[in-house]
């Protein structure tokens, strides 16, 4: 890696799982990109190479195949908008001119039926994907699915206005944009979808359940920028991650910045096991499986991280671990020095974790118990999808 520096194994109490379709699945979703002609051709190609389906069996190892499918397009559509739009693209150092586009593309979200971008690539595959999700969400997941669209699309504009100056956000400033420019939240609706259930807002909006979330989205980010800092660095474009922000804002040198981020995700993963186990203890079997895919959605990117041809780089072998470690480096319970986050330190309850019934791990059957399982209203009107159905069979 740059400056000699190599990633250690990470702690990771969290078992691995995958969704035994998961080759079928990946299968799919380049077929879906090469009919939706997701990016250019080189980053289409290098996109269907990186195994995201089976990065999405990862998330939702014993969900709902379509759903699985669903998640994994969606990964890779974002995957060309970030790469594509902000990362590789002009748009990336304008951040004038990206806000208006990633504005219509949110329009599209929101309404699949305006008659908006129709010669637009992302745009059609965005809304094959909303055509899809009406077939499986609830109005409010689909809802929610489109604010979480806005936050990312405002985080990288932020991003982006700091690549147009050649600007690094200090380590707050960083923290708080990469809770959202991980494309993390957006995902969150799916997980209810894959299992067929609708976390009720009582839970899933309560300050505890809220920083649990944004606790995962700090894990599976600060990993993904150790996984990816020898892709990173050994680019020639402007980039942003927490090891450079601790070098340029702490006067750290590469080793002392690899050794503090990773403690900071050691800690954050503890305090996000410990308050996990204190809300399973106490919630509705809903709320069960949702942390349970909190814990699986991080085993899988970090499974994901050290595997993906998007990290190894075989052409410039970035010599990631291959392993993780069962000990984390920090178990100290203090608050990280961070004041966007260190709040989540005041919603963990004091005293010894109680246990909890098992978090169900299979959806719920139709018709079965309405508190259990929302059934989805009818889907809006669209255009039949021929991804629609395709994992029927």
């Amino acid at each position: 890696m740059e400056h000699g520096v190599l990633v250690p194994p990470v702690y990771s109490p969290i078992s691995p799982a995958i969704h035994p379709r998961h080759e079928r699945i990946d299968q799919q979703t380049a077929a879906w990109a090469k009919s939706f002609d997701i990016g250019s051709r080189e980053l289409r190609e290098k996109l269907i190479g990186h195994d995201i389906g089976t990065f999405a069996a990862r998330i939702l190892p014993d969900g709902d195949e379509e759903v699985i499918s669903l998640l994994a397009d969606f990964v890779l559509w974002l995957f060309g908008v970030d790469d594509g739009h902000c990362e590789e693209g002009e748009l990336g150092a304008d951040p004038r001119e990206l806000v208006p586009e990633l504005s219509r593309l949110l329009r599209v979200a929101q309404n699949p039926e305006a008659a908006m971008l129709t010669d637009d690539s992302l745009a059609a595959g965005l809304r094959d994907l909303r055509y899809r999700m009406n077939l499986h969400a609830t109005p409010g997941q689909v809802a929610r699915w489109v604010d979480a669209l806005r936050e990312y699309f405002l985080s990288v504009v932020w991003e982006a206005s700091h690549r147009s100056k050649g600007t690094i956000p200090d380590l707050n400033d960083y923290t708080l944009m990469r809770l959202y420019d991980g494309a993390t939240s957006v995902v969150m609706p799916l997980l209810e979808m894959g299992y067929g259930y609708e976390l009720q807002p009582h839970e899933r909006d309560s300050t505890a359940v809220r920083a649990a979330a944004e606790m995962a989205y700090f894990i599976i980010t600060w990993d993904n920028d150790l996984f990816s800092y020898h892709k990173e660095s050994r680019g020639s474009q402007y980039y942003l991650n927490v090891l450079r922000v601790l070098e340029h804002h702490h006067a750290m040198g590469p080793a002392e910045a690899l050794e503090t981020a990773v403690a900071q995700r050691d800690r954050v993963m503890c305090l996000f096991l410990r308050l996990s186990a204190h809300l399973a203890a106490s919630g509705s079997p809903q709320l069960r499986q949702y942390l349970e895919s909190l814990t699986s959605f991080i085993r899988a990117a970090q499974d994901w991280g050290i595997s993906s041809r998007r990290y190894t780089t075989p052409e410039d072998p970035a010599d990631l671990p291959t392993t993780f470690r069962d000990t984390p480096t920090d178990d100290s319970t203090e608050p990280l020095d961070i004041p966007a986050v260190s709040w989540w330190w005041d919603v963990v309850p004091d005293g010894p974790v109680p246990a909890a019934p098992p978090a169900p791990r299979h959806r719920q059957p139709a018709g079965g118990d309405v508190g259990a399982r929302v059934l989805v209203g009818d889907p809006l009107p669209s255009t039949p999808s021929q991804f629609t159905a395709r994992t029927a069979g």
